[in-house]
């Protein structure tokens, strides 16, 4: 069963037959086909498709929910308190989850509309091919690092950090100050190569306001990191293109267009509640009267 958004669990294994075939017969005389298995299996919520394992198990249990089932119709348990209720709130449930799932799946969505929203969307796919130089800082006395070589203050590493900026931007090679300057050790070996980045990516809102305001070959200021300073150069910025996130936008516009619907479903909802105490309002206290 599809739920309110639209996620459908993984298909199992079924055996290789004829949905005609007959699988089980019940001691009532009633047969169930492959086919009518499927469908019942498709009804179960997925926590419970993932604990069928055992066919066998699972229809003889299922034997044993339609005879106790029908014993209860028989003793007509099904029409007295609370089951009565039960039933019912259970069928309004999985008829409104029905509901939402037809609506959500029902969407048809016409191509000027998916062209439109990515449009409007764009921002939300672009990319930006970084270079990096990083400047690392201690914030514990002055020493040296594994290397030998001096670990800098964080004043220092700013400073340092500021003064290669100041050289990138008069127009020095930037892959050249990555391999002399930069304790990043992974980027440094590929002259700065460092990620592409993009807007969903669980990056520290520093450095994503910054990368994503570069114009291509721009450089951020320096950004503080937990102990270093980080210059990035944008190499490229691009955006991907349609054909690569064509699935998440029509899920996206699926979500709009369900939420939208629900809203509105919601808010034609009218329902009068004459019973202060039922809600538990507290009681009106009379205002203090102004003074004369």
């Amino acid at each position: 069963m599809l739920s309110a958004q639209g996620q459908a669990p993984a298909a199992p294994d079924f055996p290789d037959l004829p949905d005609k075939t007959v699988i089980a017969v019940f001691d009532d005389g009633v047969q169930m086909t492959l086919g009518e298995y499927k469908t019942l299996f498709a009804a179960l919520p997925g926590n419970q498709q993932a604990m069928v394992r055992d066919r066998k198990a699972f229809l003889e249990q299922y034997a044993l929910m339609r005879k106790l089932a029908h014993l209860a119709e028989e003793a007509k348990l099904d029409k007295t308190s609370p089951n009565k209720e039960a039933i019912e709130f259970n069928r309004l449930y999985l008829l409104s989850q029905a509901e939402m799932n037809q609506q959500i799946m029902g969407v048809v969505l016409q191509p000027e509309e998916i062209n439109a929203a990515y449009e409007a969307n764009k921002e939300r796919y672009k990319q930006v091919r970084v270079k990096a130089i990083y400047i690392m800082f201690t914030k514990a006395a002055a020493s040296q690092a594994s290397n030998g070589k001096k670990l800098l203050t964080q004043e220092e590493a700013k400073a340092k950090a500021q003064s290669l900026l100041s050289q990138i931007r008069a127009g020095a090679d930037f892959a050249k100050l990555v391999r002399e300057n930069s304790d990043d050790a992974a980027s440094r070996e590929k002259d700065g190569d460092f990620a592409t980045l993009h807007p969903s990516d669980q990056i520290g809102n520093e450095i994503k306001s910054a990368v994503f305001a570069l114009k291509q070959g721009e450089v951020t200021e320096p950004i503080e990191q937990a102990n270093g300073y980080y210059l990035l150069r944008a190499e490229e910025v691009s955006y991907r293109p349609m054909s690569e996130i064509r699935s998440e936008l029509l899920e996206n516009l699926r979500q709009d267009r369900f939420r939208r619907w629900m809203e509105q479903t919601h808010d034609s909802i009218k329902v009068q509640f004459p019973s202060a105490a039922f809600l538990g309002a507290a009681p009106q206290v009379p205002a203090p009267a102004p003074p004369k």
